[in-house]
C-alpha cells in the first residue's frame, strides 16, 4: 500500500520538519519513503511544502498529483491543495490561519485550532506537531507511539529540552478526529 501526503504552509511554520519527521518514522517502521521539500527563496514567510510518500513496496515515483492526505497550515495552502486531495482522502486544516471550511464533501476533513493549542502549551512553534498528531489520528498510517519514538531518536541535541512539549502537542492534535465525510 502506498500513501501520499503533502504538508503545506509558509516558511517558519515547521512544515518541512513535520514532513521529515513523518518520513523518519515511516523509515524506522521499515517502510519505503520519499520526502521532497519545496520552499520559496524568502524562507520565513514564503511558501513551503513537502511531499511524503510512504509505501510497503519500492516507490516508482516521488511525484504526487492527487495526495491521499494534506495538512494545510494556512489559507493559500487550503486553496491550492483542497481540490487536489484524492476522493476519500483526508484534509487537516489549521483553523487558526484559515477563515473558511473546506467545501468538498467527498473527503474527510477536520479543522484543528493548531496555533491556539500550541499557544496553550506555551510555544507557538508546536503547531506543526499538533497538526501532525491530527493527521495520524485521521489517517492511521503510523501509530502516534512510532512518531514519538522517532522524535525522541531524531530530535537534534540542541532541541532536546523541547521533547516533552513536542510529544504533548502530538497527543493534543490527535484528539481532533474527522467530523466531515
Amino acid at each position: 500500500m502506498q500513501t501520499e501526503i503533502i504538508v503545506s504552509g509558509f516558511g517558519g511554520q515547521g512544515v518541512l520538519f513535520a514532513g521529515q519527521l513523518l518520513s523518519y518514522a515511516a523509515m524506522d517502521a521499515g517502510k519505503e519513503v520519499t520526502w521532497i521539500p519545496s520552499y520559496g527563496p524568502e524562507m520565513r514567510g514564503g511558501t513551503a511544502n513537502c511531499t511524503v510518500v510512504i509505501s510497503d513496496e519500492e516507490i516508482g515515483s516521488p511525484l504526487v498529483k492527487h495526495p491521499q492526505a494534506v495538512i494545510a497550515m494556512n489559507l493559500p495552502s487550503l486553496d491550492k491543495y483542497e481540490p487536489l486531495v484524492k476522493s476519500g482522502g483526508v484534509l487537516i486544516v489549521n483553523a487558526s490561519m484559515v477563515n473558511r471550511q473546506p467545501a468538498r464533501t467527498d473527503i474527510h476533513w477536520v479543522m484543528v485550532p493548531g496555533n491556539e493549542i500550541a499557544e496553550e502549551l506555551g510555544d507557538r512553534r508546536m503547531t506543526n506537531m499538533v497538526m501532525l498528531g491530527a493527521l495520524l489520528a485521521n489517517l492511521p498510517i503510523l501509530s502516534l507511539e512510532a512518531l514519538v519514538r522517532t522524535l525522541e531518536a531524531h530530535m537534534p541535541a540542541r532541541h532536546q529540552r523541547l521533547l516533552p512539549l513536542n510529544i504533548e502537542a502530538i497527543k493534543r492534535g490527535a484528539e481532533y478526529l474527522a467530523v466531515k465525510a
